[in-house]
């Protein structure tokens, strides 16, 4: 199953894709309160709405009770309050290429809600760091409270999977040892187009992941290539904090990125950064000069 995050005059919303049209579920934020009795209903929608015969041009016919994919502004498939954990240094070519030894434990930093945006979006490059950087990233979105629990049921408890653009500004990043700068910049945590359960995605750990700027391909990883797995990071971290339904887990990014090339390449205003994550789809984004 496929759901989508999208904004409406009411807030943010969420709904279940099907083929290019979106069946509405409700309140966002009222979704993940509800889990997992929400999560069936949405089950039980996407089900209905399969039967639904497809019209000549291969595309599901919308009905006064479903809106249009491409006429909506799509939102992070999270709640507003959702807390971003991320890992630094999760792929052994991507430790290598920083010159970095491999971690012997999840190196993990804090993203702000007010950082989560929804594909197709514009980022603004921050106006006090000319230094913007991609990092394409497969997150993890939590379905169920996580207290001191093991890899197991951590894994039962991943609601779904979406592309996430960690995108840094490293003249803060690198400033001090502490990147909570470099990483909250306004807007910089595009997330989306959509969260896929993990029934329909299959093994996570096998896929290919690649982030292209203006159409050329900056980084080509393979998920297979993290050091630490989702439900070991969940674990590990569920023994410090409580994890809550809508947490989000980044787990880090492929090789690739501007700051370890030479020289050197960051991003202009006008660049298009597109992640794109085998099952999942394409996160675009627009950056653009502050104004």
């Amino acid at each position: 199953m496929r759901l989508v995050g999208y904004e409406a005059r009411d807030g943010r919303r969420i709904g279940v894709l099907h083929g290019n049209i979106v069946v509405p579920l409700g309140q966002i934020d009222d979704f993940f309160t509800a889990l997992p009795e929400s999560l069936e209903e949405a089950r039980s929608v996407r089900a209905r709405n399969a039967a639904i015969d497809d019209d000549e041009t291969g595309n599901v016919a919308p009905t006064r009770h479903t809106l249009e994919l491409e006429s909506l502004t799509l939102a992070p498939p999270v709640p507003t309050t959702s807390r971003v954990l991320c890992i630094g240094l999760n792929y052994a070519r991507h430790a290598a290429e920083s010159g970095k030894e491999l971690p012997s434990k999840p190196t993990i930093f804090a993203r702000f809600p007010s950082t989560l945006t929804g594909a197709g979006s514009e980022v603004p490059i921050p106006p006090g760091d000319e230094r913007l950087d991609w990092e394409g990233e497969l997150a993890v979105v939590i379905g169920a409270t996580l207290k001191n629990v093991g890899p197991q049921e951590a894994n039962a408890a991943i609601l779904g999977y979406t592309c996430l653009n960690d995108l840094s500004a490293r003249g803060y990043q690198h400033a001090t040892t502490q990147w909570t700068l470099g990483k909250n910049a306004d807007r910089t945590a595009p997330a989306g187009p959509v969260l896929v359960t993990p029934d329909e995605l299959g093994d996570p750990y096998n896929l290919n992941l690649e982030t292209r700027v203006n159409g050329i391909t900056m980084q080509s990883g393979n998920t297979s290539d993290m050091i630490f797995r989702a439900p070991d990071i969940l674990a590990y971290i569920s023994g410090s904090m409580t994890l809550l339904p809508g947490d989000v887990l980044s787990t880090g990014t492929p090789e690739g990125v501007g700051a370890d090339r030479t020289p050197p390449i960051y991003l202009s205003d006008g660049d298009l950064v597109e992640v794109e994550i085998e099952g999942i789809g394409a996160l675009p984004t627009r950056i653009v000069r502050q104004r």
